[in-house]
């Protein structure tokens, strides 16, 4: 068997492994989950609420909205999680919550008149990606410079695309694990996705000096 052979299988073999432990250890937290034991939704809050805030602020574009949101979804987790039907990943499901907290905030917040903003404020992305708070090194300052333009191109996209870009190209899941989040057909994901990398691309194309 050649060598590259060898190393694909050790490959799937360490990630089908891998696989297998999260498995087992979300099925230990949800366990305790269900016992109500309080430190197993601190444990949970720690392992996941970053990524989660993450996703929140690339769908609301807001910082303080993003904050509120992951407070309320962990409250929707701990009311809920004796309904989880084991039918998806820990991760997935609560993914899948805060999709759904993530949109309808964006229908409130375009109630209220807070919605798109059609041209690039790059001090006031800056604030809102974190950056140009400190004087810093050229370099950090243009990183969070591309970083608020992303960011911003990201926010001009419909909830959905925006979603999908988040989901798949800043979070890095699997296209199984978007259709699970989702609950749309794949080619759906796929095509939705490239159009909305198209319009993003697009959309940074202008901001270029």
């Amino acid at each position: 068997m050649a060598s590259g052979g060898v190393l694909e299988i050790g490959q799937e073999e360490a990630a089908a492994a891998a696989a297998s432990e999260s498995r087992r250890q979300d099925a230990a937290l949800l366990a305790r989950l269900r016992r109500g034991e309080p430190d197993a939704f601190e444990l949970l809050v720690r392992t996941h609420q970053d990524r989660l805030y993450d996703f929140c602020v690339r769908m609301v574009g807001d910082r303080e909205e993003a904050h509120d949101l992951v407070q309320e979804i962990f409250v929707s987790v701990h009311q809920n999680v004796r309904r989880f039907r084991e039918d998806s990943k820990l991760s997935t499901w609560l993914f899948r919550i805060t999709r759904n907290h993530c949109i309808n905030r964006l229908k409130y917040l375009k109630r209220r008149g807070r919605g798109r903003s059609e041209v690039f404020d790059e001090a006031a992305a800056l604030r809102s990606e974190g950056g140009g708070t400190a004087p810093g090194p050229d370099a950090a300052l243009e990183s969070a410079r591309e970083r608020a333009r992303v960011q911003w191109a990201i926010s001009q996209l419909e909830p959905d695309a925006r979603m999908l870009v988040a989901l798949r190209d800043i979070e890095g899941l699997s296209y199984d694990e978007i259709i699970d989040i989702t609950e749309l057909p794949e080619g759906t994901v796929k095509s939705r996705l490239h159009r909305a990398r198209e319009k993003l691309a697009d959309l940074l194309g202008r901001l270029e000096p």
